[in-house]
């Protein structure tokens, strides 16, 4: 299966997300912040097939972790997730770059169904709006 580097503050949420995609075979990488997730990706640069990152995080937030990711790693797909109205907003821009913006809370299937459109290179359901 994929290669996923999981970047959420949240411990709760990452160790969540972390399980959903580890039934489905996934490997995941997890990084707390943004920083953390550019120090992994220059130390395994071709090894992930997906970021899937939280929005709002210390550091360095997940748009700027996707601009730089995009700029620099440009094949990596990347799928976001934010429990802000507001931090989705801030997304709408990078929809060229973003396969999808999940909007906490989700459910284990809506994450693995997310997760998945964003592998296959398939348009979600719901695009950034």
């Amino acid at each position: 299966m994929a290669r996923i580097l999981l970047t959420e503050d949240d411990a709760s949420v990452r160790a969540f997300v972390k399980r959903a995609l580890e039934l489905d075979g996934h490997e995941i990488t997890e990084a707390e912040d943004g920083g953390i997730a550019l120090e992994i990706l220059g130390e395994r640069p071709e090894g992930f097939d997906l970021l899937l990152s939280d929005i709002m995080m210390p550091v360095m937030d997940g748009i700027a972790l996707a601009l730089s990711v995009a700029r620099d790693h440009p094949g990596l797909a990347i799928l976001l997730m934010t429990g802000f109205a507001d931090q989705r907003e801030r997304a709408f821009g990078l929809d060229s770059l973003v396969s999808d913006v999940v909007s906490k809370p989700f459910t284990l299937a809506e994450i693995r169904a997310a997760v998945g459109r964003a592998l296959d290179g398939r348009s979600p359901t719901s695009r950034i709006a």
